[in-house]
């Protein structure tokens, strides 16, 4: 009976096919909802063409358009086109119609897709909701012809089903184009939103260009603020140090280096002949011995060696880190905010796998005072937005107690009450997702610990922004009151023992016994550029409210930008710093400093970092700069 039963078992036993089991575990993917279908989707097809445009070093042009299908009930046709390079005619059907199928994969650098699975993940979604097949074009060159295919995935085999394939004209000269039509949900203004996700992506990827056109045709553009590609990645090999073992004698076996040490230099970054004889040595095996015939105790001890010898972490040029400047320029792009504060941290190892964490923060303005600050998530410059609560960057911020950076927060623990915003973007050859819908990072303590450090060094910027400003606040005040009461006292006095007024200018002085730097900017649509250009105006008050005369050195560091109408004229302007020498300002005394930024997009320069140097007096509104 048992032996019958096993029999019939093993008849039922077959190859499952990796589309197959998509197709039953869909919400692996991304596509657990018909709202997260339409997302993923366009986020696959956003970052494939990202990926392809920073490839061939194009700056990207990405249009995005999503139309409900007339007719049908909650089915839409999105269509995505780039300006990338193109792909090969032959490489059409595989890439959209093959799981798995991909160049990324192997690849030690930084990109948005690894694992060769999102496009054609959303191709059979549709597939499946609606029975439609995927339209893709493509042009390769300007010379080259372009192609039309229609395509299924014959999900038994996992292999793409053409349908029809044609020779047709498009206006771009290179790029790709393709329209999915799927079942799903269209919602509009939400924080998990196409629209949010549209907006997050062009904080982090500010040297490209989005437009976005939704289906009651409401027409986004997110333009470029930024003509500078991000620094091209280069791949690198395995780094030894967290190598598993299994790894290690899948590598030995496949080697074309005969000797040992050969293998451990050329398959392994960072490792010399000088290091990989003493490796060889700690591990007791010969320096000469084949790898592929290693056996299981030799690669046990020669593993048990490297962890036992320093070897340099692996190179990191590898990430393209988005850099401190450009994250400050596509979040005041995005986020209506008073002070902007950013960092970039040294890059990192967790496991061999080089990575670089970095944070900013946007405080004040229009973000609401009594809500919990908002949290963006992103990983290789793709926003990460949804299962927040999973992911190690929220943890990381909610581990943090912000009260003693002037946020409230019960317990010190948890998500903290605030106007603020914070953004945490990881860059890696290999980001450890929580699973393959790529929506959450799991927890690694050396990337928390970076991430920590990431966002409590802009809190610190952003606490010594608040006290420099409540200072400043209840300066003026003071100085407010004391200009309506002193005055008015003088007054009447003189008109008691029948004498003038006297003067109060070093009275008030004498009480304030501060220097104050007070910052303005004004921001104007520039009138003669026809590219909706803005210019600001900036207005610095140095007041002198101590007894004596005081000179000052006002620095201004300043963001890029056509520096003109500077007054009065500075002892230097380079183009990145503005220096002023103030000379004997009176008690009682004021200066005014000015100058204009032009060619700026909107929300490029919202507050200047102004420094001083040059008196020991009490400076209240600049920051000093130690030499």
């Amino acid at each position: 009976m048992a032996r019958q039963t096993a029999d019939q078992l093993a008849k039922k036993q077959r190859n499952i096919s990796i589309s197959e089991f998509f197709e039953k575990n869909k919400h692996i993917l991304g596509f657990s909802t018909t709202t997260r279908a339409l997302l993923t989707t366009v986020k696959e097809g956003v970052d494939n063409a990202l990926d392809a445009c920073e490839d061939a070093q194009i700056l990207p042009d990405i249009f995005v358009k999503i139309n409900e299908v007339e007719g049908e009930k909650d089915e839409y046709a999105i269509t995505i086109s780039d300006n990338g390079p193109g792909i090969v005619r032959k490489q059409i059907p595989k890439v959209y119609g093959k799981l798995l199928y991909g160049s990324r994969f192997h690849a030690m650098k930084q990109t948005r897709g690894q694992q060769g699975i999102g496009i054609s993940a959303a191709v059979l979604y549709g597939q499946l909701t609606t029975g439609q097949p995927t339209i893709i074009e493509s042009k390769t060159g300007e010379d080259m012809p372009a192609y039309r295919i229609k395509l299924t995935i014959d999900s038994a085999t996992n292999s793409p089903r053409v349908m029809n394939k044609e020779v047709i004209l498009m206006e771009r000269p290179h790029g790709t184009m393709f329209t999915i039509i799927l079942k799903g949900k269209y919602v509009k203004n939400k924080k998990q939103s196409i629209l949010q996700y549209m907006s997050s992506t062009a904080i982090v990827n500010p040297h490209a260009r989005f437009t976005f056109i939704e289906p009651d045709g409401t027409n986004n553009y997110f333009d470029r603020v930024t003509d500078e590609l991000p620094l091209e990645t280069r791949e690198i090999k395995p780094h030894p140090k967290g190598v598993e073992i299994g790894s290690f004698m899948k590598m030995a076996k496949k080697t074309s280096s005969y000797k040992l040490t050969s293998f451990l230099v050329n398959d392994f970054s960072r490792i010399s002949y000088t290091t990989a004889r003493k490796i060889c040595k700690e591990a007791g095996v010969e320096e000469s011995s084949r790898p592929t015939y290693l056996s299981l105790e030799k690669i046990k001890k020669l593993l048990d060696a490297i962890d036992k010898t320093s070897i340099m972490a692996p190179p990191t040029d590898c990430l393209s880190p988005i850099g401190p400047e450009l994250m400050k320029k596509g979040l005041s792009k995005e986020i209506d905010a008073k002070f902007v504060f950013t960092v970039s941290r040294p890059p990192s190892v967790f496991s061999g796998t080089p990575f670089q964490v970095e944070a900013g923060l946007v405080y004040g303005g229009d973000i609401p005072v009594d809500s919990r600050i908002g949290i963006l998530r992103f990983a290789n410059r793709v926003p990460l937005l949804y299962q927040s609560g999973n992911c190690i960057i929220t943890k990381a911020i909610e581990n943090i107690d912000w009260r003693p950076y002037h946020l409230e927060q019960r317990g010190g623990k948890g998500k903290p009450i605030g106007p603020a915003v914070v953004l945490v973007h990881v860059a890696s050859v290999n980001i450890p997702f929580t699973s393959e819908a790529k929506v959450a990072i799991s927890n690694v303590d050396e990337m928390s610990k970076e991430i920590e450090l990431a966002v409590r060094e802009c809190a610190r910027q952003m606490r010594s922004n608040i006290k420099r400003n409540k200072k400043l606040k209840k300066t003026e005040k003071k100085f407010d009151l004391i200009q309506e009461v002193l005055p008015e006292i003088a007054r009447k006095s003189a008109e008691i023992i029948e004498k003038p007024m006297p003067p109060i200018g070093k009275v008030i002085s004498k009480i304030m016994t501060v220097i104050t730097v007070e910052d303005n900017i004004e921001h104007l649509k520039d009138t003669t550029s026809s590219m909706g250009k803005w210019v600001s105006r900036s207005h610095i008050s140095v007041n002198n409210y101590t007894t004596a005369n005081k000179s000052i050195d006002i620095l201004v560091k300043i963001p890029k930008g056509q520096v003109t109408n500077v007054e009065p004229a500075p002892v230097k302007n380079d183009g990145d710093v503005l220096v002023w020498e103030i000379s004997d300002l009176p008690p009682a005394g004021s200066t005014h400093l000015k100058f204009e930024l032009s060619g700026l997009d909107k929300g490029d320069h919202k507050q200047n970092e102004i420094l001083y140097m040059g008196t020991r007096s009490y400076v209240i509104g600049a920051k000093k700069l130690h030499i």
